[in-house]
């Protein structure tokens, strides 16, 4: 059977070991194919192709959930789930996203971006079966880079004491997230893949066995060797038993026969039942296995050498290589300046302080909100934590943020990459909240470079400041402006720049939104208006001394961001315009209140009318109009 005929997954059943292998060749075949092309998530999806084989093999999925934490590993799913045809579209506008949408397929039974959620999701569906009286297969597949963080654990916690809930956790342990795991739960899973005991039963004793009889064994004495297992590594399970789950393996995540057996085998226990899979991330691609954490993603590579396609032009340096070089130099010069990272080291740049200053970096694992309040512990004995986070991750310690930092005006340092818009990871993954959700918190300064040479300024400002403080900043390159190696000053907080001068109109630019309004700015010269151009620099404090007379004067204001409006950076200046009784109209240009989906930057944003010509004339249209009268606010 060619993989391309694969509509539904219960058409894996009846086939036999030979031909699901070859099926496992194909998915990865197609899989290698389309990443290599078009760029994305590879080493996750390769590391699970038997394990979606075997395990949709016991399942009838027309009936049965399956919920896959964090969607990137489920690749193999969506080819065996009449995604093939579109499989190249991956990840591209208008085609296959690249995590798990409900209203992308029937056989996505949960969406999800963010880690750690799929315990919980496949528990709810469990019990709403129960509660309405109907039977089927709740299965929640969950990586153990996950599975360090708090919201898993409350999962199996609340699972454990359910007895008589049927409910099945499979374990990928791969021993890494993007990159590799810490932590003491990561050690203990390490431990019991590779005890001396579990490795001679996977292997030895069968091979003995098939020396003296010819042949391996039969299903008793599979479960027999099941048995002996436990017996002789009395440990290996012993937390999840504790915790009322059944616990099986480890089972080798790519032999297909021994998933079948002992996925069959689970469905038949009744109550919380947790597999124990061991699988390879990268599996079956030599490049990606010896290179996990380059691997977990790609931009378009050539197949045979793994290595990415050269730029067609140079780049400038990314802003995360700028803040870990920026923060090197910051930290070597104070011991107190501590780098915080939530299992993203190489995403946020922090591998660059591991390298350089080991002492002075702290990976928690996929564990945001211990992350902030870790830091807040460390800025109670004075040390000067930086939490370097995806916006789109801060929010998962967001009661932290404001019960542990901000009530008692911690000096704790936010760094949010990754805010904006991000592209092809789509709405789980879009930065676009981060201005509202922070601007509201007592305490809180929030501030945006417009480059990242403003950048490396306000670096030194936030590791110097006396209180919570939020800088955001862009995925992807800089402008390329120059940049000082040392001696950087620190920004007066709350203290904007005056960039252009204008009568007709003012345009206040926040953070990635400056550099566009002074293009703005430029379309608008070409029709005969002038605009007065400011950098905002801080959303809160906003720099009223320089803006509100500034408004005053011009009498038509219009706000830029790269965020929701409501709440946004344009909200903060309408409420200071109010306060002070400045009656102006004021438009407000950004994200509206809508899902960006996943598509190119550049491509979402001429969606939402953001590039600079587009929303020149949109405020051409708004203010200088022949044909309006009046304007709104």
């Amino acid at each position: 059977m060619h993989l391309s005929e694969i509509t539904h997954p219960n058409q894996l059943h009846g086939l036999s070991i030979k031909e699901l292998q070859d099926i496992a060749r194909q998915i990865r075949e197609k899989h290698l194919q389309t990443i290599a092309t078009s760029g994305g998530h590879l080493g996750p999806g390769l590391g699970v192709v038997e394990l979606t084989l075997g395990l949709y093999q016991t399942l009838d999925l027309d009936r049965d959930k399956v919920t896959w934490d964090v969607g990137h590993q489920a690749y193999p799913h969506k080819l065996i789930t009449g995604r093939y045809d579109r499989f190249h579209t991956l990840r591209q506008k208008d085609g296959v996203a690249g995590y798990l949408k409900r209203c992308e397929n029937k056989f996505d039974h949960f969406g999800a971006g963010h880690a750690s959620t799929s315990i919980s999701s496949a528990l709810g569906m469990a019990l709403a079966r129960d509660a309405k009286g109907e039977n089927f297969k709740c299965v929640a597949v969950i990586g153990d880079g996950a599975l360090t963080g708090g919201m898993a654990l409350e999962a199996i916690n609340h699972a454990g004491h359910l007895p008589n809930t049927n409910l099945l956790v499979v374990l990928n342990d791969n021993e890494m997230s993007i990159s590799h795991n810490v932590g003491a739960i990561s050690g203990y899973l390490n431990k019991m893949r590779l005890s001396d005991p579990v490795q001679f039963l996977k292997g030895s004793l069968e091979e003995q066995f098939a020396n003296i009889f010819g042949h391996g064994f039969d299903p008793e004495m599979k479960r027999l060797k099941e048995g002996m297992k436990r017996l002789a590594v009395p440990k290996v399970g012993a937390v999840f038993e504790e915790l009322g789950f059944t616990y099986m393996g480890p089972v080798d995540g790519h032999n297909l026969e021994d998933l079948i057996s002992t996925f069959n085998q689970a469905h038949e226990i009744t109550g919380p039942v947790l597999v124990h899979v061991a699988t390879t991330k990268g599996k079956g691609y030599e490049i990606a296995e010896k290179d996990r954490v380059g691997y977990h993603a790609q931009k378009p590579f050539d197949l045979a050498t793994g290595k990415a396609y050269p730029s067609k032009k140079p780049t400038p340096p990314s802003y995360s290589k700028v803040f870990a070089e920026t923060l090197i130099k910051i930290a070597e010069e104070d011991a107190r300046v501590i780098g915080i990272t939530a299992a993203m080291a190489t995403g946020t740049g922090l591998n660059k302080l591991h390298d350089k200053l080991p002492e002075q970096y702290i990976d928690v694992g996929i564990a945001e909100q211990h992350a902030v309040t870790l830091a807040a512990g460390l800025a109670c004995e004075e040390m000067r934590p930086v939490v370097a986070i995806y916006s789109t991750f801060l929010q998962r310690g967001y009661d932290q943020i404001i019960h542990d930092v901000c009530i008692q005006n911690l000096p704790v340092f936010f760094c949010l990459d990754r805010a904006g818009i991000v592209g092809a990871d789509g709405p789980t993954h879009q930065g676009l909240y981060d201005i509202a959700y922070l601007r509201c918190i007592p305490n809180m300064v929030v501030m945006a470079p417009k480059d990242e040479a403003e950048m490396q300024q306000m670096l030194v400002t936030g590791v110097n400041h006396n209180g919570p403080i939020a800088m955001r900043y862009p995925r992807g390159s800089g402008y390329g402006v120059a940049l000082a190696d040392e001696g950087w000053e620190p920004i007066e907080i709350g203290k904007a720049e005056l960039l252009r001068n204008g009568d007709d109109l003012l345009l206040l630019g926040y953070g990635t939104m400056v550099y566009p309004a002074m293009q703005v700015a430029e379309i608008l010269s070409e029709h005969g208006i002038e605009a007065t151009v400011v950098n905002a620099r801080f959303t809160k404090p906003l720099d009223t001394e320089m803006i509100l007379p500034l408004a005053q004067q011009i009498g038509k204001v219009v706000t830029l961001e790269e965020g929701c409006i409501m709440g946004g950076f344009g909200s903060a200046a309408i409420e200071a315009f109010m306060d002070n009784d400045v009656v102006v109209p004021v438009k407000r240009l950004g994200v509206p209140d809508k899902l960006v989906d996943h598509a190119k930057p550049d491509e979402s944003k001429a969606d939402l009318g953001l590039t600079p010509p587009q929303m020149a004339e949109t405020i051409r249209q708004a203010f200088f109009s022949q044909e309006r009268s009046t304007v709104s606010v």
